[in-house]
Parts: C-alpha cells; sequence; structure tokens
C-alpha cells in the first residue's frame, strides 16, 4: 500500500525552518518533534535563508500591467526612429 504524501503548509514549514536557525535544539530533535524528514528541514531552513531578505523588498506601488509595458516599449522605438529620422535629414541636407 502505498504512503499519502504530506503537504506542509507554508507557515507549518516557515515554523519550523525559524525554530532550526535558533538553534534551540538540533534538527533531529526537531524531526521528531514535527514528525518531519531531517533533510526536509535542512532544506527549508537553507530556502529561508537564502531568500528571506526577498521579504523585505518593497513591493509598494502599483505593479506595471503588460499593457503598459509595451506602451512604453512602443514610446522608446518611437523615440528612436525619431532621433534616426533627425539625423537622416541633417546627412540628406549635407549631401545636396
Amino acid at each position: 500500500m502505498k504512503r499519502k504524501r504530506n503537504n506542509f503548509s507554508n507557515e507549518f514549514k516557515w515554523r519550523v525552518a525559524i525554530e532550526a536557525i535558533k538553534g534551540e535544539s538540533t534538527i533531529t530533535e526537531l524531526a521528531n518533534k514535527h514528525h518531519v524528514h531531517p533533510n526536509q528541514i535542512s532544506i527549508w531552513k537553507k530556502h529561508l535563508l537564502e531568500h528571506g531578505p526577498e521579504i523585505f523588498t518593497n513591493t509598494r506601488g502599483p505593479k506595471k500591467t503588460e499593457k503598459e509595458v509595451d506602451t512604453e516599449k512602443l514610446f522608446q522605438q518611437l523615440g528612436e526612429m525619431q532621433y534616426e529620422l533627425t539625423w537622416l535629414k541633417k546627412k540628406y541636407e549635407s549631401v545636396s
């Protein structure tokens, strides 16, 4: 009979990883306490230490939609084309 796979919530993973980082008890003790494999706790701990700074990134302000990003790209292309047109006009006038 196959064993059902455990799905742990993000909050549970975070709490266990924090306990592991504190170091008040060993990973083996935490594994027995929470009925999780020690390797899994180590993975969660490593993930929290690597990606922890991302929690404090500035996410304020409205995020740009795909339409706004496309509009900005089009305005940039328009500006480049206007610059090229001006340059070509000056080049044509100097040749004539």
